[in-house]
């Protein structure tokens, strides 16, 4: 699977967190990778002023770090998330 940077994909990729029980924030702040995973009130918080490649790279980061049950997620989510889980998607 290719990674995209486009704003359909960073959606498709905020839809996984909106199916999970993770939160996802846009927030301002001085992140050293450009998020926080707040692993303890799975709340993920990725820094809003990040142009969309940005966002979109941290977001698969953040995917990469996080335990979702791939069941809760509808079947078009589900293939993206276990793409990215198995490092099979790759940059454009």
């Amino acid at each position: 699977m290719q990674l995209k940077y486009t704003r359909p994909f960073l959606n498709r990729l905020e839809d996984i967190f909106a199916e999970s029980e993770y939160m996802l924030r846009y927030e301002k702040g001085t992140f050293k990778s450009g998020f926080c995973l707040l692993k303890d009130t799975k709340v993920a918080v990725v820094n809003k002023y990040f142009p969309l490649e940005g966002k979109i790279n941290c977001l698969v980061e953040i995917l990469k770090a996080v335990d979702i049950s791939p069941e809760s997620l509808r079947p078009e989510s589900q293939e993206l998330f276990l793409a990215i889980k198995q490092k099979t998607i790759t940059s454009a």
